[in-house]
């Protein structure tokens, strides 16, 4: 189910307001809770990866990165652990990588039902004219991306142009035709909380799939008060037109237990629903290794060496 939007509602968007020290609190009590264990562990652990979508978005990217990392995708934990635990197999939830990369990534993983997400839109500044970003959209589609993410003009939201943010993302979503829209806020980058809640319900509004923390580029990423700001619009968006939005929080994410504490948030704030990679997604370029880790020590009791565990 895509999300086809609704028309701008300023009333609504200008009404909101966001209490800064309960969020603040409600964020602190998470990471400080007794963490879960044994069995349990494994499996939250085991959700997470299937969560992930695994990234590569450096200036160095190679077609060979590429590959290496869809297979990695394909095959996220060693054998070995599988057996253990019991299950036959495990994928990722996508592989994100920029729209040159898209047609080698979507060879690599045909037949293995794992999308291609492709960054776009003049990634991570946004700083490109509007036709060039809405090009760049159309072709990553051509190309075979299933889900794009897009940057949002950051100097609309500063400036407070939420009609010309809506609009612009309402162009976007045109562009991605079948494939899934996901809107990096870049919230490192938004002054206050209500500013990040105003510009998750306008994405929303706008026809956002997913609504996403961070491009990873921003000297502050994925952080839990946040996450639970755009969670918060995101159960007010379905609440009021009954569309369920997906979450992804990226940047920064890079232990098991981190991973965790996402997901349990999610389920707290949006229910058991939001923790499945149709709705949830986390964007990792470095969690993976931590997660097969903590999931070898949960089956042998011991930790492998890091050197022992592919990278993707």
């Amino acid at each position: 189910m895509t999300n086809e939007g609704l028309p701008l509602d300023m009333g609504w968007v200008l009404s909101s307001r966001v209490n800064k020290s309960a969020v603040d609190r409600r964020a602190a009590e998470i990471g400080t809770r007794r963490s879960v264990k044994k069995k349990w562990q494994v499996a939250w652990e085991l959700r997470a990866i299937q969560c992930i979508d695994l990234t590569t978005l450096a200036g160095d990217d190679t077609p060979g990165n590429v590959l290496r990392l869809c297979a990695k995708a394909r095959n996220p934990v060693k054998s070995e652990i599988l057996e253990k635990i019991g299950i036959n197999s495990l994928k990722t939830g996508a592989v994100c990588v920029y729209p040159n990369h898209v047609r080698e990534a979507v060879k690599a993983l045909a037949g293995s039902g794992i999308p291609v997400a492709s960054v776009a839109t003049g990634f991570p500044a946004g700083q490109t004219p509007l036709e060039t970003r809405l090009q760049e959209i159309t072709f990553a589609v051509n190309e075979g991306a299933e889900e794009i993410d897009i940057v949002i003009s950051r100097t609309m939201l500063l400036l407070g142009d939420w009609e010309g943010l809506y609009n612009e993302v309402k162009q976007m979503k045109k562009a991605c035709g079948n494939a899934h829209l996901k809107t990096i806020l870049a919230t490192g980058e938004i002054p206050t909380y209500t500013d990040v809640y105003r510009a998750s319900l306008v994405c929303m509004m706008a026809g956002a799939d997913f609504i996403k923390t961070s491009t990873g580029k921003e000297p502050v990423n994925a952080v839990m008060p946040i996450g639970i700001i755009m969670a918060r619009a995101i159960r007010e968006y379905y609440e009021r037109t009954g569309v369920k939005v997906g979450f992804k929080p990226a940047g920064g994410i890079r232990a098991a237990k981190d991973s965790v504490n996402w997901l349990i948030m999610m389920m707290e704030e949006l229910g058991e629903e939001w923790t499945h990679p149709h709705l949830f997604r986390i964007g990792a370029s470095t969690l993976l290794p931590d997660l097969e880790r903590q999931l070898y020590h949960e089956v042998f009791g011991r930790y492998h060496g890091k050197n022992y565990i592919p990278l993707g």
